[in-house]
């Protein structure tokens, strides 16, 4: 299973953007021209991902001058699946197309499919785990825990 570029930039964007916003989201509204510099991501499809993730309520905009976008929760309560899920990217390991239906040619389910079925569901609860604060304080890296404990 793969995570489409739609999942990792905004995942990446809405991480810039909660790091450039204090503890009470305060501050100035993050421009998206400065956070696609900064991640190396092109402006246009940027601003297709913000729009997606407005519409789901996760960012607010503010327009005029010193306009940009601010993150519409605290970065602690912004889960990474939900970012995910915002900018429609499904979590799905099996090659089912059809909810109900199985992959072979008969309707049928593969030998394999449960398997792939509970790996999906594994990831969006560990994702579903993790918050913007989570991974800009560092707490995703081998041994953090422990560094923590």
């Amino acid at each position: 299973m793969r995570l489409s570029t739609k999942g990792r930039y905004a995942v990446m964007a809405m991480t810039d953007l909660a790091g450039r916003q204090d503890a009470e989201g305060e501050g100035r509204a993050v421009a998206l021209a400065d956070i696609a510099a900064r991640q190396e991501i092109s402006l246009s499809y940027l601003e297709q991902l913000f729009a997606r993730l407005r519409r789901r309520g996760l960012v607010k905009s503010h327009r005029g001058p010193g306009g940009g976008y601010r993150l519409a929760a605290s970065a602690e309560l912004t889960r990474i699946a939900d970012i995910v899920m915002a900018v429609d990217e499904p979590l799905r390991a099996t090659r089912c197309n059809v909810v109900g239906k199985g992959c072979m040619a008969k309707g049928e389910r593969c030998l394999t499919h449960d398997l792939w079925e509970e790996m999906g569901r594994q990831i969006h609860g560990y994702l579903a785990s993790v918050s913007l604060a989570d991974v800009l304080a560092g707490r995703l890296r081998p041994g953090a825990v422990s560094e923590a404990a």
